[in-house]
């Protein structure tokens, strides 16, 4: 999939296009729908597939300090992408300047002038340009004038419940990891970078590998869980820690995975930690003895609910 930034990276003469646009946080089974229906309609028609989202939350622009929390980085939203089989992803910023583009503008720059679109497939939802005018009706009723056709792809429900990125979040906020599971269709995955702790897991027998997220990652609900962390291409199985360390003071929230049956130094490496199952929360112990083994029973539990690689 080839991935370019900014409408000035776009070829000069191209053929004509099938686009779909979102911001696809999550890439949840609802944006795989749109996104598949688009690679589809471009095999069709014999065109290439363009996926068109964008740097930012929208609403971090919008209503700055409200912007939820995300589900995915760039880089693992354009791998997640890239295996429904779009040809080619463009990334746009999203400015205060644009988002005062009136609809009309979005369509003439954007989808006629910058992508040529023969096609375009949307969510249901979807809406574009200043105070969300656009929606895929008027793509659906000015569409033909201007050269191109649209459709709408209905939003996905579930056992009668939508799947969205909002509900993912309220899920994992509460710990709660089955929802985000059956809507995203695979397990929710937090990457980030080793960065050195204050060494205490050593201590206890159970070193733990600290991550560093992005600021505007979620974070799932405070707790102890089991899971895997993919390192260096290898995956291992891993008792995680989303809270504060309360046995030893309060810290600022954060995230740690003490990876079984690994022994190395993973500091300044990129890890994707990968949740499976809640175990129980995050508790204050008297003692680091206690909590040492309240960890080992972490362990125990981990190494029978996650099957090694």
């Amino acid at each position: 999939m080839e991935r370019l930034h900014g409408l000035d990276a776009l070829p000069v003469e191209q053929d004509r296009t099938v686009v779909t646009v979102g911001f696809f946080d999550g890439v949840h089974l609802g944006h795989r729908a749109v996104l598949g229906r688009t690679v589809k309609a471009a095999r069709e028609l014999g065109l290439p597939s363009v996926a068109v989202t964008f740097d930012r939350h929208p609403r971090e622009v919008l209503t700055p300090s409200r912007e939820p929390r995300l589900l995915t980085t760039v880089d693992r939203k354009a791998a997640l992408i890239e295996q429904t089989g779009v040809d080619t992803l463009l990334v746009l910023e999203f400015t205060a300047a644009f988002s005062r583009w009136p609809a009309e503008r979005f369509v003439s720059d954007v989808l006629v002038d910058g992508l040529h679109a023969g096609h375009c497939v949307m969510g249901a939802n979807f809406t574009f340009g200043h105070k969300a005018a656009g929606t895929v009706e008027l793509l659906m009723e000015r569409g033909p004038a201007l050269g191109f056709t649209a459709e709408r792809v209905e939003l996905l429900e579930i056992d009668g419940r939508r799947v969205s990125s909002s509900s993912i979040r309220d899920a994992l906020s509460r710990a709660d990891l089955e929802w985000p599971r059956v809507a995203l269709g695979r397990r929710f995955v937090l990457d980030g970078t080793v960065v050195s702790g204050a060494g205490r897991g050593q201590g206890l027998g159970f070193p733990t590998a600290n991550l560093r997220t992005g600021p505007r990652l979620l974070l799932p609900g405070r707790g102890i869980y089991a899971g895997r962390a993919v390192v260096g291409g290898a995956s291992h199985v891993a008792a995680i820690s989303v809270g504060t360390n309360p046995t030893f003071g309060t810290e600022p929230l954060h995230v740690e995975a003490y990876l079984l049956d690994f022994d190395g130094d993973l500091g300044g490496s990129r890890i994707a930690v990968e949740f499976w199952a809640y175990l129980r929360d995050e508790e204050r112990f008297d003692t680091p003895e206690l909590l040492s083994a309240a960890i080992a029973e972490d362990v125990r539990r981990t190494r029978d609910l996650v099957p090694d690689a």
